[in-house]
């Protein structure tokens, strides 16, 4: 028998395999496998619609009295799941479907757990709607919807009252944004500014301390704290601070980091301030 095979491929490779287990499916054998079918995302929600997917991203947004939602897709073992015993007693349209169904309009990609909604997104509020939150988190034209997502989700955590945002150069409400959120989007204030320096100075106003993270900053984070309120500011990411929000901020401060990587992923980087400004803020 000639078991020669192509230099660098490995003799019992993914392939091989895959294609002993289409000869045994022929011959009777073990049953056959078939990879699933990549789909790209469908068309676009309609205009003013967000698609919103995922269990706890849905679970939230229907225990949220102002979220608006037109309609939603699920499997009946995410409608399980959900505890939503009748569908006929939801205030919006729903349809029972296959998890193949919310794969045509969602692509293959996104980890939808069986439902999909669409609803009207959050508005963003002002600057002089700020609650009476001691913390709140600032992002100087963070950009990547699964950072910021993940930064709501740590915000949310510790109590952070608000996160506000730029109007241009910050991701708008999205499927990816609320997974990443993990439910948390439903739980916290959006508010968007027009200009970062000029609501950096309102937050100044207002009693905050604001701290840029810089991990070149002169002081480690837990030394820097002042007052009994705190505005954490992150950077873009790779960039970081834009210079006109370092010299706005209050203070720059780092995270002291001994090992041999001296930075953090944004997201990251935020859970970690916001543990520190928490217990401070104690």
């Amino acid at each position: 028998m000639n078991d020669t095979k192509k230099p660098g491929t490995p003799k019992d490779s993914h392939y091989a395999k895959l294609r002993r287990t289409f000869r045994d499916q022929k011959s009777g054998g073990a049953p056959e496998f078939r990879p699933k079918r990549h789909l790209p995302p469908g068309e676009n929600a309609p205009d003013g619609l967000v698609r919103l997917y995922g269990l706890h991203t849905v679970r939230a947004a229907l225990d949220n009295p102002r979220r608006k939602i037109r309609q939603m897709w699920v499997t009946r073992n995410a409608l399980e799941r959900l505890e939503i015993a009748d569908i006929g007693a939801l205030a919006f349209a729903t349809e029972m479907v296959e998890p193949k169904d919310i794969d045509k309009i969602t692509g293959t990609d996104a980890v939808h757990q069986g439902v999909l909604i669409e609803a009207e997104p959050l508005k963003a509020k002002a600057l002089s709607a700020l609650g009476d939150s001691p913390l709140i988190l600032v992002l100087d034209q963070v950009t990547d919807p699964h950072n910021v997502g993940a930064i709501i989700r740590s915000a949310v955590a510790f109590g952070a009252g608000a996160l506000v945002t730029t109007q241009r150069h910050s991701p708008h409400e999205s499927g990816v944004l609320a997974k990443s959120a993990s439910g948390a989007l439903e739980h916290i204030d959006m508010i968007e500014v027009r200009n970062l320096s000029d609501a950096l100075g309102e937050l100044h106003e207002a009693g905050f301390q604001t701290i840029g993270l810089d991990s070149e900053g002169p002081a480690e984070l837990e030394k820097t704290f002042a007052g009994d309120k705190v505005a954490l500011v992150l950077g873009a990411e790779g960039k970081g601070l834009r210079q006109k929000t370092r010299e706005t901020v209050t203070a720059l401060a780092r995270l002291d980091m001994p090992g041999a990587i001296h930075s953090l992923n944004v997201s990251n980087a935020a859970a970690v301030s916001l543990y520190a400004a928490r217990k401070f803020l104690r």
